[in-house]
């Protein structure tokens, strides 16, 4: 059943004189149901010149037959499709509802510059997803996006005013909001064009206009607006241009956990003032197998905490998570990943992954929780200038739940607000070792700054275990045995 009914007919007929095409014709009588939109544009013609040619006024139609075009999708670099359309053509329909043909060319809607004509066609459908094809990502939906010509608003404000005011002469209103909007019936008709195409679902959120004109134009008074711009708008000579078709995948994410046995590796790229300071890291050392077997373009890491240059993680090891950015390659067996933490284990005696595995953006939430709610244990080797015996170190191993007061250390200062934080150390275990050393093994809050707990870092940290003790101390070598965060999930190897 065709769409419009008698009370359209005025407005249809004077879109259709200003050179509106059938589909916008839809949009502003306010058809919003989508099976008129997805009808051969021929056939949208014919339907429309048969519900016109009733008229006794010689109406101006397109005419489609189909047009001597020419699309040409290039294969450029900087991945550039140039369409071109050539010549008007214009048809009248006398009152007896002969044709009479002045060109064989499809005339440019003067709303919509071409969209819902030139760009819901089958065959720009296809070009597109040659496109698509050709990028080699591999993917199981599609969010299709579209940067329409500003210019498309104020030409349909132009046209709203023309119905507008027309419509008010038959004691009839028509809003803004009355008009189906361009970008809903270029989705009614090129998702499912789209989604047979790629033979994958089409996102249905996934177009965009300059929301900044549409601002503007809800300003404007509407006779300053009709100073500046014609109404009705004229006609273009030429179908807009498709300017530039991109291809991106989502990120995808990986996680895991990494044990660093180096007392020689940042996590991250040490680089002071520009200049690098050691030729890895443990970002990299995982990062850099990642990208090429996922051919992504960058990533970004993530962890719960992070431990020194000179400091091992040990035990089960810390958990990390990797954003990959724009990778081209998704799918992986479970198999895959395992030969793939293998590779990473294989490469370097520096660090070991374990538990590697695609995970969601939100799961990270799990990680990023531990940094500061969860426990961490450690073990220090510490040095004390006054000579010692066991007794002396027995009372801490009594201490539980000591709290204490960090003001931002000296060392990190430069990267950190200047603040003091309460933390918690939850317990000591003491081994002696010699007069002047002892292990201590401690559970503390995370996020706690352990070598300052024990070096008091010029009374920064206070109490800390020189003033306990009573001695100047520091510490030699601190291990990080485990990180308490349940996350990622364990896997079997």
């Amino acid at each position: 059943m065709f769409p419009l009914t008698e009370e359209n007919k005025h407005v249809a007929q004077l879109l259709l004189s200003t050179g509106t095409c059938p589909r916008c014709i839809f949009r502003f009588c306010g058809v919003d149901f989508h099976a008129p939109y997805k009808l051969p544009y021929k056939e949208l013609l014919n339907e429309l010149q048969k519900f016109l040619e009733t008229e006794k006024d010689e109406l101006i139609l397109e005419v489609m037959n189909p047009p001597p075009k020419k699309i040409r999708l290039q294969e450029l670099e900087d991945s550039i499709d140039n369409l071109s359309q050539n010549g008007e053509g214009r048809i009248s329909v006398s009152q007896d509802g002969s044709i009479a043909s002045k060109n064989s060319n499809l005339n440019v809607c003067n709303v919509c510059l071409g969209i819902l004509q030139e760009f819901c066609e089958k065959d720009f459908v296809k070009k597109v997803c040659q496109k698509v094809e050709a990028s080699g990502f591999e993917f199981t939906s599609l969010v299709f996006s579209v940067s329409f010509p500003p210019q498309l608003s104020v030409r349909e404000h132009a046209a709203w005013l023309l119905v507008k005011q027309e419509m008010g002469k038959q004691s009839l209103s028509l809003g803004r909001d009355d008009i189906v909007q361009l970008k809903e019936a270029y989705k009614w008709i090129t998702h499912p064009l789209f989604s047979e195409e790629l033979g994958v679902p089409i996102d249905g959120k996934s177009v965009f206009t300059r929301m900044a004109v549409m601002k503007a134009l809800n300003k404007i008074k509407e006779e300053d607006f009709l100073k500046q711009f014609p109404c009705p708008p004229n006609s273009p000579k030429a179908v807009c241009t498709v300017l530039e078709i991109e291809c991106a995948h989502g990120a995808v994410f990986v996680a895991g956990r990494y044990n660093k046995y180096s007392r020689n590796l940042p996590q991250t790229p040490w680089i002071i003032d520009g200049e690098r300071k050691l030729e890895s890291s443990v970002e990299e050392l995982i990062s850099d197998h990642l990208l090429a077997v996922f051919k992504a373009e960058s990533f970004n890491f993530s962890s719960s905490g992070r431990e020194d240059v000179d400091v091992r993680t040990l035990g089960n090891g810390r958990p990390f998570a990797i954003e990959l950015v724009n990778p081209h390659r998704v799918h992986f067996t479970s198999q895959e990943i395992k030969e793939l933490q293998q590779k990473i284990n294989n490469s370097s005696n520096k660090i070991q992954v374990r538990d590697l595995q695609l995970v969601t953006r939100e799961a990270i939430g799990h990680m990023k929780e531990g940094e500061e709610e969860k426990t961490k244990t450690y073990s220090a080797l510490i040095w004390t200038d006054k000579a010692i015996q066991k007794k002396d170190i027995e009372f801490l191993n009594d201490i539980k739940d000591l709290k204490i007061d960090q003001k931002t250390p000296l060392r990190v200062l430069h990267r950190r607000p200047l603040a003091v934080r309460a933390r918690v150390i939850h317990s000591m275990e003491t081994q002696y070792v010699d007069e002047h050393h002892f292990r201590l093994r401690l559970k503390t809050q995370a996020g706690t700054y352990i070598k300052e707990f024990v070096h008091g870092d010029f009374g920064r940290t206070k109490p800390n275990i020189g003033s306990l003790m009573n001695v100047t101390a520091d510490i030699l070598e601190l291990d990080v045995e485990s990180v308490d965060v349940d996350w990622p999930p364990a896997l079997d190897d």
